[in-house]
């Protein structure tokens, strides 16, 4: 049988809580995510976890923040004058927000804060600074065809 390793194209589903068990994401009810093992897209900590086990294998695993979204950073919390934004917008606590960085990057913002000259947005990730608990199964792992024909 095999397992799972590095370039493999594979599919689990997946249910991740906080360490205090409140659910943050689930495959529950849809596809089976689906992604290389070892590109990087998804959180590392839990492609090592994935890694060398075999279908219809399943496990519980806790990521540790540095593992997942990386440690929360009070640097990308920033206040921002209301005159920076288009008129249109009324911000309010918990909007999100997108910007875009010198190089051009989207930087996705969320509203911790108002006042009638500023707002206050933070640039974290959501679940930056957290550990996270995943139980997750491995469901396939895609055999592509040789392309050697």
């Amino acid at each position: 049988m095999s397992t799972a390793k590095s370039g493999d194209i594979v599919r689990i589903h997946y249910t991740g809580t906080l360490t205090d068990g409140t659910q943050f994401d689930s495959s529950a009810g849809r596809e089976p995510l689906g992604f290389r093992l070892g590109a990087g897209q998804i959180i590392p900590g839990l492609e090592r976890e994935i890694a060398g086990m075999i279908v219809g294998e399943k496990k519980s695993a806790t990521i540790a923040a540095t593992d997942a979204y990386g440690p929360y950073n009070p640097g990308q919390v920033q206040e921002v004058p209301r005159s920076a934004l288009p008129p249109e917008i009324e911000p309010e606590t918990g909007m999100q927000l997108q910007a875009t960085t010198e190089a051009g990057q989207p930087v996705n913002l969320v509203v911790t804060a108002t006042s009638e000259e500023s707002i206050t947005v933070d640039g974290n990730h959501p679940l930056a600074g957290k550990d996270l608990v995943f139980e997750f199964e491995l469901v396939e792992i895609v055999t592509e065809p040789d392309d050697a024909a």
